[in-house]
């Protein structure tokens, strides 16, 4: 177990050094002394985002709301995108109907529907939460009916023979044939949700302040320190969402998929 823990940390880890390694020689070797605003040094970014408690108490607070709203929206999309592939499941002219829209959601200019959604809906949490299940149900929708619809045509037959109801096929052998698939499924719409959540925050400009909104107020302050402090937890939240499903997943149905054992 120890030669595996080793083997799995130390190239991630190698690699963290390697970064390091490189943002302090632009830092230092690259940029002149009066141009090192664009990229502090890694030790000054770690300090006035994490160590001054003004910094720290306001990138905490937006990372609080940014996970809220996430998870919200993660969600509303999960039980919106899992009965929508179940219904497309049943019949191929419900799944006709309702695939292209589907599509729809994964290609509609989100950042063109923020401004009408802020009118509808006002400029805080909720517009917000909307905005991630648009831009998080589609593959939880794709991934979840591949599943459903994965099942072997001879336990279809089983079920048949056996006069299996609508309700007992879907619950005895699809629901459970799709669990792999809805957990790929999360874990990928899991990092769209934050991605969302951050946009959505971004863009309205408004409201309780997310990490979107202070991006925003960093950027337009060249306050870069704060800004690449905010970016490191924004995406430390994105692969801490993507591990927790990865973990789900492998407790869940790693026993027994393949793809869900390594």
């Amino acid at each position: 177990m120890l030669r595996s823990y080793i083997n799995r940390s130390v190239p991630p880890i190698l690699v963290l050094l390697l970064v390091v390694g490189i943002h302090y020689s632009i830092t230092y070797g690259v940029l002149e002394p009066t141009r090192r605003f664009l990229l502090p040094p890694p030790h000054s970014i770690i300090y006035e985002g994490f160590f001054v408690p003004k910094h720290r108490d306001e990138i905490f607070r937006g990372l609080l709301l940014t996970t809220k709203v996430s998870l919200i929206g993660l969600g509303i999309a999960y039980l919106i995108g899992f009965f929508t592939a179940l219904l497309m499941s049943q019949a191929k002219w419900i799944e006709r109907s309702l695939y292209p829209w589907a599509v729809f959601t994964q290609t509609v200019p989100i950042l063109a529907l923020v401004p009408t959604i802020g009118f509808w809906f006002g400029f805080d949490i909720q517009a917000r939460i909307i905005v991630v299940v648009i831009i998080s149900i589609f593959p939880i929708v794709i991934n979840t009916l591949t599943g459903l619809n994965g099942a072997s045509r001879n336990l279809h037959d089983l079920f048949t023979l056996h006069k299996a109801s609508r309700w007992t096929r879907a619950t005895k052998l699809m629901i459970p044939y799709a669990l792999p698939d809805m957990f790929t499924g999360l874990r990928t719409s899991a990092g769209l949700a934050i991605i969302g959540s951050i946009v959505g925050d971004f863009f309205f400009g408004r409201g309780s302040p997310g990490l979107g909104m202070l991006l925003k107020v960093y950027s337009s302050r060249l306050r870069t320190e704060e800004l690449l402090s905010a970016t490191f937890v924004a995406c430390l939240l994105g692969v801490v969402v993507f591990w927790t499903f990865s973990y789900l997943g492998k407790r869940l149905v790693g026993h027994w998929s393949e793809a869900w054992s390594g």
